[in-house]
């Protein structure tokens, strides 16, 4: 769906620039001066249609680029709550918390350091092709969490209550396995570039092994 919306936006704006181009340089060619008239052409003041066609074509344009944009932002934010796998994130200066819900039973939290290579820093595994919902939260400043590869960034603002729909998100991760790069999107102070985490998506397989060596309590 995102890549669709910015596909749609590409395409409609470099529509839009090439019409502008050729008009501009249909302009400047049939409306230049004439070496063989020294006089200035028609001076016209108004003219109705062009002023209603150059504020009608705009007001068209903005219109469908909301419709498009409110019905995907609805649908991307949207939460069902009946995700099997749930994360709540706990950001902070300067790196993250990941505690990990699989149908009711907790996973042992995850957290880690400023680090500068992300392959380094706290990992929070993941079922692939699986809806997950996000619990986003922090007791500092605000922080922003973003995995590119989901295509989805969401900030993490302290002072929000856990229950409010802007902590929560939901995405359904990707149908290939790998470790994915994960960091904050907002600057939050001086360890901010290292406040990385990866994201390494699994088999169901191996996530029900997972889960069974990293339940809350367990001994490993």
């Amino acid at each position: 769906m995102v890549q669709s919306l910015w596909n749609g936006a590409w395409i409609a704006a470099l529509a839009t620039g090439a019409v502008v181009i050729v008009l501009i340089v249909w302009a400047a060619i049939f409306h230049r001066k004439r070496r063989a008239k020294a006089d200035l052409p028609p001076q016209v003041r108004y003219n109705l249609p062009i002023e209603m066609l150059y504020t009608l074509i705009p007001l068209v344009m903005v219109s469908v680029f909301f419709f498009f944009t409110a019905r995907d932002s609805q649908a991307l934010t949207h939460v069902d709550g009946d995700a099997p796998v749930k994360v709540k994130v706990e950001a902070f200066q300067w790196s993250w918390r990941f505690t990990t819900t699989v149908n009711g039973k907790t996973l042992q939290p995850v957290a880690g350091v400023p680090v500068n290579d992300y392959h380094q820093g706290p990992q929070l595994v993941l079922p692939a092709k699986t809806k997950v919902e996000f619990n986003l939260s922090t007791d500092d400043v605000i922080h922003s969490f973003w995995v590119p590869e989901f295509l989805f960034k969401r900030d993490v603002i302290p002072g929000i209550k856990p229950d409010n729909p802007g902590s929560k998100f939901q995405i359904t991760t990707l149908d290939r396995t790998g470790v994915f790069a994960g960091r904050c999107a907002e600057l939050c102070g001086v360890d901010h570039s290292r406040m990385l985490f990866s994201v390494k998506l699994v088999p169901q397989a191996e996530f029900d092994q997972y889960i069974a060596t990293h339940q809350a309590g367990s001994a490993q």
